[in-house]
């Protein structure tokens, strides 16, 4: 058998052997040999044998096979209110059962709603021998958090991230997807462009971010009077936001970008209860892409957001943390991208 040289192995005799060394010295991909070391299908026999040589001649730890193990989610209650208004969490959740299936893991779900749910969560998960990690979906508070860090058993946050990196995290890409949401007006010749948000979470002020990128860069304005906030994502509360705005300093805005798909529905229906074509008078692009965005009047352009690969990539983030694969922890964000639909156009030509 042809096996490549471990790099370095002279030279640093008491380095921990790693995965990546084992696929090196076999001249296959990381996730070939993962697959082959867990027994997953879709890996020829000889490459298998190959790479479980390979793994046998530098003492490669195998880990232990994890079907039959169980991770459990937890939930946060603005996971669960989205869960129960629109299809984000839905789609992340399908994307998390398939590859669970997949990887023949039980998924637990469990409500987090405060930080007594949290200790008796980690409690149970501590003491339950089969309970090989955790999942907390849409968590950002900074005391659970840090509860959390220290906990001996691997923790993924899914659509959600640690500021100070000792959690691993799986999200979109916020901050690019706002930045290619913003670029797409611009292109189209707008120069006013509005952000309407709900504050309090990282991920969105990522959005925001990403919005204030795009117009820095073109030099437009990008300040805080640009800025609408909302208390919740109810399209009804983005129509009276954007309502009171026309109302208060009329049209000076050509276009929109919405921090989710329910903050452009409401934007669209003040702007045109105030008597406003969309995108005639006023562009609007929105962020997720759930599919009543299609049937919006105008068919709302949106980012979409990969759901359900968030879910499957935060499981296989999390099964390769349980299976020893992951040194140190990392932030996975997934590439979004833009759908072009009828709430776009250039904007109306200066009188």
């Amino acid at each position: 058998m042809n096996l490549k040289p471990l790099p370095g192995k002279r030279a640093k005799k008491n380095r921990r052997i790693t995965l990546e060394d084992v696929a090196g010295a076999c001249g296959v991909s990381l996730s070939t040999a993962s697959r082959a070391l867990a027994g997953e299908k879709g890996v020829r026999p000889d490459i298998r044998e190959k790479v479980l040589a390979a793994a046998k001649q530098v003492n490669y730890a195998v880990p232990a096979a994890l079907a039959g193990r169980k991770v459990i989610l937890a939930a946060s209650s603005a996971a669960m209110i989205d869960y129960v208004r629109n299809q984000f969490t839905l789609y992340v959740l399908e994307g998390l059962k398939e590859r669970a299936s997949a990887l023949g893991l039980e998924i637990v779900t469990r409500a987090v709603t405060d930080r007594a749910d949290e200790k008796q969560l980690l409690q149970d998960a501590r003491e339950d021998p089969e309970t090989a990690g955790l999942l907390f979906l849409t968590v950002d508070d900074e005391a659970m958090l840090a509860a959390t860090r220290d906990f001996p058993k691997p923790v993924v946050l899914l659509n959600g991230h640690d500021p100070l990196m000792r959690l691993s995290s799986v999200t979109p890409c916020n901050r690019s997807a706002a930045r290619l949401a913003t670029d797409h007006l611009i292109q189209l010749g707008h120069r006013r462009i509005l952000f309407l948000m709900r504050p309090g979470r990282r991920t969105i002020e990522h959005r925001k971010e990403g919005w204030q990128d795009a117009l820095r860069l073109k030099g437009l304005d990008h300040s805080e009077r640009m800025v609408v906030t909302v208390d919740d994502w109810l399209p009804e509360l983005a129509a009276q936001a954007i309502g009171q705005r026309l109302a208060e300093n009329g049209q000076d805005f050509t276009a929109v970008v919405t921090a989710g798909d329910s903050l452009a529905a409401g934007a669209i229906m003040a702007m045109q209860k105030a008597g406003f074509s969309v995108p005639a008078d006023i562009s609007v692009v929105g962020m997720d892409d759930l599919p009543q965005a299609a049937f919006i009047n105008p068919p709302l352009t949106t980012m979409h957001l990969p759901m359900r690969e968030i879910g499957a990539a935060a499981l296989d983030l999390l099964s390769d943390s349980i299976a020893g694969r992951i040194n140190p922890v990392r932030r996975i964000e997934l590439a979004c991208h833009l759908v072009e639909r009828a709430s776009t156009c250039p904007p109306p030509a200066a009188p």
